[in-house]
């Protein structure tokens, strides 16, 4: 009788933690990892939010540079692309090469998925990204968390 009174707390327990979770929000439940690099001295957050190709060109620019001066392992970057700064992840994009060899190289691009959901809602047509590319509900909430987590932002 007390093995079954125990299972029957149990089952009622485990229901109680599925309702709870059921009532994360979503956003918060689609959070895009941060970059994982457990020996990076150095944490940061590139900004890009507009396409001007200048603008991309110095962003991948300063990520090169700095993988150069820190060395691959020492320093964490996270490009955060949103608004018009998503061309630069799109898969037809003149700087895909670029953004490839960086992935390769460790540096992680987002894209907001905000920002693509417009775009597609608005065109009609699916936005055709790099698969590289990792998707985030959100640029801005993607920039604030690696914000608080110490990253340091930059917007070139």
């Amino acid at each position: 009788m007390a093995l079954a009174r125990m299972k029957t707390i149990a089952a009622g327990a485990f229901g109680a933690v599925l309702v709870a979770l059921s009532s994360v929000p979503a956003a918060a439940q689609d959070k895009a990892p941060i970059i994982d690099k457990p020996f990076a001295e150095h944490h940061l957050a590139l900004q890009l939010s507009d396409s001007d190709p200048k603008k991309q060109a110095l962003t991948l620019s300063v990520a090169y540079n700095l993988l150069k001066y820190y060395g691959p392992d020492r320093i964490a970057i996270e490009v955060v692309t949103f608004g018009p700064g998503i061309d630069l992840v799109r898969a037809g994009s003149p700087h895909r090469a670029e953004v490839d060899s960086l992935i390769s190289q460790g540096v992680q691009f987002d894209v907001c998925m905000n920002t693509v959901e417009t775009i597609e809602r608005e065109t009609g047509k699916p936005a055709d990204l790099n698969p590289r590319a990792v998707k985030v509900v959100a640029g801005v909430a993607q920039i604030l968390a690696l914000t608080e987590k110490g990253f340091t932002l930059v917007r070139p």
